[in-house]
């Protein structure tokens, strides 16, 4: 169901579907940056361009630059210097929202937090069972 949004670039109202995130004027403008930027990247000695190289080129945000490698309109297989900021820490990823040092992180804290509520269990299993065994013998 459509819903009346604000653009979040030129701040008009459009009718928010769920596939565009701004309103048509602006995806227009976007296309038209995503051209650009694309037909800059095709080159051959860009190929290897990172986001600064690409904004300072074409003037398009960076932003912009890393919305579209993280919806997959600029694959960072083909070009191997793009990327989007980590979530957690800001340094550049090609997938998912972390990258792979927070997400080694992560499971390493989620390990631990397991191995340690692994041996609270087991200290209240032992301690239930020393209470049930001393209520029976009297």
């Amino acid at each position: 169901m459509a819903e009346l949004r604000n653009c979040p670039m030129c701040d008009e109202f459009f009718n928010y579907t769920g596939l565009r995130e701004v309103c048509h004027k602006c995806a227009l403008k976007e296309e038209d940056m995503y051209q650009v930027v694309y037909r800059f990247l095709r080159k051959r000695e860009n190929r290897a361009a990172n986001v600064d190289r690409i904004e300072e080129a074409t003037g398009v945000d960076r932003d912009l630059l890393y919305k579209w490698v993280r919806k997959g309109k600029l694959h960072p297989a083909v070009f191997p210097n793009l990327g989007y900021p980590c979530d957690n820490c800001g340094h550049l990823t090609t997938k998912g929202k972390l990258c792979e040092a927070c997400q080694g992180s992560l499971k390493s804290d989620l390990r631990t937090f397991e191995a340690a509520k692994d041996f609270r269990d087991e200290i209240v299993n032992r301690d239930r069972g020393t209470y049930l065994a001393d209520k029976r013998k009297r």
